[in-house]
């Protein structure tokens, strides 16, 4: 792909290269259009141009930093360090629209083809393929084209200074400096109900500032701008001031001050170093306040590249929130972008604009093409050899268990004391660890799983009941040793996991078992009889009234978790490939776009012809049953309500049975017989991995908006 780079030198050039990846989270985009941000970008450009002499006067923050350099290294290195930085070209851009391509699994918010707007000077380049992390994107709506969804960051600059105005219905604001932010602004401005006076020296940007809602425009060249303000507002002054220029000094703070009423609001919006005059900005009881950028969140990187969103409680305008706030006021026509346009011009021929931006407005840059990216083959897709289904030769003698919160002590432990001798119980607590111990008999407590991990024999069986993030590591470490495992759903949360731990299956001598006990209720096993007498494709329809999950809930926590439809849907999904068999196709979406969905529909297609609807839902009432089912096969229906009532219908009849398990109880039961070398593997590794590729597809499904093949 090509790329715009500047050099220290002054250089501008065009390069070819590597095309970049989605980053942990975000997405990889072809980008359509990008804008060219004049002030910004024609200060770099003129510092690249000026000799060492005229940049360490403009940059003596750089001096220093060059200084203490000198200090601690010495001055070869410190001057090493200069040549170095020179001659390393960088990019330019911050503002670009354009059509995803590729979406990092950790991301559901968008799928491949989705039309966003882009921002942020560390990725939304000039260039033909940008890699944006989540909260630096935002979906374009429909009747906004992509050119002016690449105004959305450039748009946000200027609302955050809005904002930070404070300025309410019928206040009178000064924009000082009619540039494309100053511009936008006073757009932004009128469409908030404040009245609006532009400034600026540039008689056709005051032309412009007109027809972007300015109810007055000022020539300081011509007019005393203090006496304007002084008619404008009745001898009060304006309620606030954005300060929408470069440079430095006290002149244009000072006007900007002289124009304020008492205790009016300054913003200073553009990079300025701003000197004040004490007394005058004592005396009125002014507040200056400098607006950062795109809006809160920027600059913090656990927010733009670790997804961690702000919530709407506490920051109700984020940046990410902003840009969407900008792209409305774009669809409605509130915020026109013609007037600002003054150039479009191809991304192959944008070399010579550089050198015209004084004269320049708002300049978009269209692509062609773009890149292309190759789809690179996913460790999955490969064929697993299967595992041998055998008996162990000798018996596991003990039993060791990291993790033993409320629903290991409830649903699993109790079902291992006796028939198994217990060894060590890991917690995260030392309080709860050896409460765990005295109340189910383990000869030892630890708070450090490594001790387990690292220290344990292959003559000890391992159980896994920790959140899980940390499934992964854990089962790699066991198999590692040599061990038997048991892990808790889901066995992992990446597909690069997944493959980790296929490797590791085939090398170790022990094996994993993963807690879908819903194989093994008696519910289940009673049906799978009933159904193993009835030829032909059979249709599932699986309902799960999940509920709304609490705020404070650990699932809330996507990085623990996974979130809920790989942390528990995968359950649901792994019980279809259990009654119908290999699944070949899913189509899979989600109520909403959430980032991470909590409810979702798919439709999944078996190797046989069979077919399963799972439906996960955090709507609905608490008075309906959690989970039911229902089978059509030939002949049959078979139903199922939270594996305690099992309806038969057949041939007129009905016949019921009930039940008191979810599976826990046999689960554990059949895995221990395993471990004592008198039964085969209860679950073998191929099926539960077949369940996490199902679980896996139907994530890529809701993020491609297709259907996926297995």
């Amino acid at each position: 792909m090509k790329q715009l780079a500047q050099y220290q030198d002054g250089r501008l050039e065009q390069q070819e290269v590597p095309a970049p990846v989605a980053p942990p989270g975000g997405i990889l985009v072809r980008t359509t259009c990008s804008v060219i941000s004049p002030g910004t970008e024609r200060m770099k450009v003129e510092q690249a141009r000026m000799s060492l002499l005229q940049k360490a006067k403009a940059r003596p923050d750089q001096v220093k930093k060059v200084i203490d350099t000198a200090k601690t290294l010495g001055w070869k290195a410190a001057m090493e360090k200069v040549r170095n930085r020179l001659e390393s070209p960088t990019p330019l851009g911050y503002s670009a629209a354009g059509v995803v391509v590729a979406v990092d699994e950790l991301n559901t918010r968008f799928r491949v083809g989705d039309r966003v707007a882009c921002g942020g000077a560390e990725c939304a380049f000039h260039a033909e393929m940008i890699a944006v992390p989540d909260l630096l994107a935002v979906p374009i709506p429909e009747g906004v084209e992509d050119w002016q969804g690449a105004y959305t960051t450039l748009a946000s600059i200027s609302m955050e200074a809005v904002r930070q105005s404070g300025a309410r219905l019928g206040e009178r604001v000064l924009v000082m400096g009619q540039g494309l932010v100053g511009l936008l602004a006073t757009s932004l401005l009128k469409a908030s109900g404040a009245r609006v006076m532009s400034a600026d020296f540039v008689a056709g940007r005051l032309e412009t500032a007109l027809n972007m809602g300015a109810e007055r425009v000022v020539n300081p060249a011509q007019s005393k701008l203090e006496d304007e303000v002084r008619a404008w507002t009745c001898g009060h002054g304006v309620d606030a001031v954005l300060l929408c220029v470069g440079g430095k000094g006290r002149d244009a703070a000072d006007s900007a001050i002289a124009c304020l009423r008492d205790r009016g609001v300054m913003v200073i919006v553009g990079i300025y170093d701003a000197e004040l005059s004490w007394k005058t900005a004592y005396l009125k009881d002014i507040q200056v306040r400098y607006s950062r950028s795109y809006g809160p969140g920027r600059y913090d990187l656990q927010y733009e590249w670790g997804g961690q969103d702000y919530p709407i409680g506490h920051v109700r305008w984020t940046e990410n929130r902003n840009f969407e706030a900008c792209l409305e006021l774009m669809r409605t026509g509130q915020l026109d972008l013609r007037p600002v346009t003054t150039r479009r011009v191809g991304f192959e021929d944008v070399l010579g604009v550089y050198d015209q931006l004084e004269s320049e407005l708002g300049v978009v840059i269209e692509y062609g093409g773009g890149g292309s990216i190759a789809r690179a083959c996913r460790p999955d897709e490969a064929e697993f050899p299967k595992c041998a289904n055998e008996r162990l030769q000798s018996g596991v003698e003990r039993l060791d268990v990291i993790g033993a919160g409320n629903f290991a002590r409830t649903m699993l432990l109790p079902h291992v004391k006796g028939p198994m001798a217990l060894g060590t119980i890991v917690n995260a607590t030392g309080l709860s660890a050896r409460h765990v111990k005295e109340k189910f008999g383990f000869a030892h407590a630890e708070t450090d799983a490594a001790k387990v991990l690292e220290g344990g024999t292959a003559d000890a069986a391992v159980m896994i009941g920790t959140r899980h993030h940390l499934h992964a590591a854990m089962v790699l470490k066991a198999l590692k040793a040599g061990r038997q495992v048991f892990v808790e759903k889901p066995l992992c949360l990446t597909q690069e996991e997944l493959g980790q731990i296929d490797a590791a299956v085939v090398e170790s001598k022990g094996s994993v078992m993963v807690g879908f006990n819903r194989r093994f209720a008696p519910a289940t096993v009673v049906m799978m009889e009933v159904l193993s007498k009835v030829s032909g494709p059979k249709t599932l329809a699986f309902h799960v009234n999940a509920g709304v999950l609490a705020p404070d809930h650990w699932y809330a926590n996507v990085a623990e978790s996974g979130g809920r439809v790989l942390g528990e849907a995968c359950h649901f999904f792994d019980f279809a490939c259990h009654v119908l068999g290999r699944p070949v196709k899913v189509t899979a979406q989600t109520v909403g776009r959430p980032k991470v969905p909590d409810s979702v529909t798919a439709q999944i297609e078996y190797a046989d012809g069979s077919a399963a609807q799972v439906v996960y839902s955090a709507e609905g009432d608490v008075s309906y049953p959690k989970e039911t089912f229902r089978v059509f096969a030939s002949g049959l229906v078979v139903e199922c309500e939270n594996f305690m009532k099992l309806s038969v219908f057949k041939q007129r009849k009905t016949t019921v049975r009930k039940y008191a398990s979810k599976g826990h109880a046999e689960e554990m039961a059949a895995w221990l017989a395993y471990l004592k070398g008198v039964a085969v593997h209860p679950l073998p590794y191929e099926e539960a991995r077949q369940s996490m590729k199902l679980t896996f597809a139907v994530l890529e499904s809701i993020r491609e908006g297709r259907s996926i093949e297995l």
